[in-house]
């Protein structure tokens, strides 16, 4: 447990009618009928209280942080780092100097990429990822891959989306230098083992990074049980606001690593004449001035999950996933993609004979709105055959009676389209 959550204690049941109660959204309606929302894997929605952090801040004490000398400013620099040492608990990490703050998980993971894969890979070298990935850690290896000459290799999954770990060991040589790996799947919500991927990467002397981006809304996350070098993971995913998010590096890596952007906040001195130093981690890797108010309301975000539980999200969220799969393994023509155990609350599927474009825009007229497309996993998507599914997923705010509006307004859709 990490020691954020051990300060709030879980209730082993969710109340989800006072839940609901914190999202002002969701009592709007869609299309003359009541908001059924079950796109939580792109975005999840954010509770008054999150809401209310930007008021108070762009109202009370909107400054500038860290350089100002008045009041409004130590306010703002104040509440900034205390969402620090809020993130630093919610991971468990040693220290706050080890949270970074980024635009999001591609931000963070893009910033491992330039600055410690630029320095530290090249020809010979071996990156592994696994094929669940999300294109945001597939696309900036491959792009320092095509400059550096270093070697990207695919970790496979099997037919039910779940990571081959005995190619992983088989995979894993002395060239190997880092593991690129999403701890729960954005496109099938299966769940991956990074703590023992971890253990088996530091064997061979190579570094993980982790994408927690899926993971963090729904369970426990304890950076350093794990042993991970890197995790990042995004605001708005985890009940924030969007354009924030954390990249955790253990510090020695970090203060190892060249800034990758330069600008204001991220030097100690510059000089035209004697070049430029730069400041101590954390602020090397957050130049200019940040997204104040988001990481702000960050902070209140990750309160409000705690407040809640995260063991408890977790098993609600297993209670609607369960529904959610029997009701529609009931459809004739539907095909469930991913079906791992024990995964996170995602479910993906296909209908024989309809596009799930259709369907996403018909079942969106019935008040309900899901995903559809290929989820930024072409390469996952392909290996199934496809090259897109429709998706609901869930949070601690969905309710049984959502699912079936859900089934029925999908049984309907599937009516129309065939």
């Amino acid at each position: 447990m990490t020691d954020l959550a051990a300060r709030v204690p879980e209730s082993p049941v969710l109340d989800v009618a006072a839940i609901r109660a914190d999202f002002p959204i969701l009592s709007r309606q869609v299309h003359g009928r009541p908001l059924v929302y079950l796109d939580n894997a792109a975005t999840s929605q954010t509770p008054r209280q999150v809401i209310e952090a930007f008021d108070a801040y762009y109202s009370g004490y909107n400054a500038n942080i860290h350089r100002g000398l008045h009041t409004l400013a130590d306010e703002a620099t104040a509440a900034f780092e205390g969402t620090r040492e809020t993130v630093r608990g919610f991971l468990n990490a040693a220290e706050h100097r080890e949270i970074i703050f980024t635009r999001g998980t591609t931000e963070a993971i893009n910033l491992v990429v330039n600055s410690w894969g630029r320095a530290n890979l090249g020809p010979g070298d071996e990156v592994l990822i696994s094929r669940l990935e999300h294109h945001s850690n597939i696309v900036p290896w491959q792009l320092l891959a095509a400059e550096l000459g270093f070697t990207i290799k695919v970790i496979p999954v099997d037919e039910r989306g779940v990571l081959d770990l005995d190619a992983y060991r088989a995979l894993l040589g002395e060239r190997t230098r880092l593991v690129a790996v999403n701890h729960v799947s954005n496109a099938f919500g299966t769940v991956n083992p990074v703590k023992e991927m971890a253990a088996l990467a530091h064997a061979h002397g190579a570094l993980i990074l982790v994408d927690g981006a899926q993971a963090t809304p729904h369970q426990e996350v304890d950076v350093r049980d794990i042993d991970a070098d890197f995790y990042a993971f995004s605001g708005h995913k985890v009940y924030g606001p969007t354009g924030v998010g954390v990249l955790y590096g253990k510090a020695a890596l970090l203060e190892a690593m060249p800034p990758w952007q330069g600008g204001g906040e991220m030097i100690r001195t510059v000089s035209f004449e004697a070049g430029t130093t730069f400041a101590e981690i954390p602020h090397k890797f957050e130049a200019g001035t940040p997204a104040i108010a988001e990481v702000i309301a960050l902070g209140e975000a990750l309160r409000w999950v705690a407040g809640v539980g995260l063991s408890a999200i977790g098993a609600w969220e297993e209670r609607l996933l369960q529904h959610a799969t029997a009701a529609v393994s009931r459809i004739d023509g539907l095909r469930i993609l991913g079906t791992a155990p024990g995964k996170a609350g995602v479910l993906s599927f296909v209908v024989d004979g309809a596009h799930s474009q259709d369907i996403g825009l018909l079942i969106d007229q019935l008040g309900v709105a899901i995903r559809t497309g290929h989820h930024c996993a072409q390469p996952l998507l392909a290996q199934f055959g496809v090259d897109a599914t429709c998706r609901a997923s869930f949070a601690a705010y969905n309710t049984l009676e959502e699912i079936d509006t859900f089934a029925e307004a999908l049984t309907r859709v599937i009516g129309m389209v065939r």
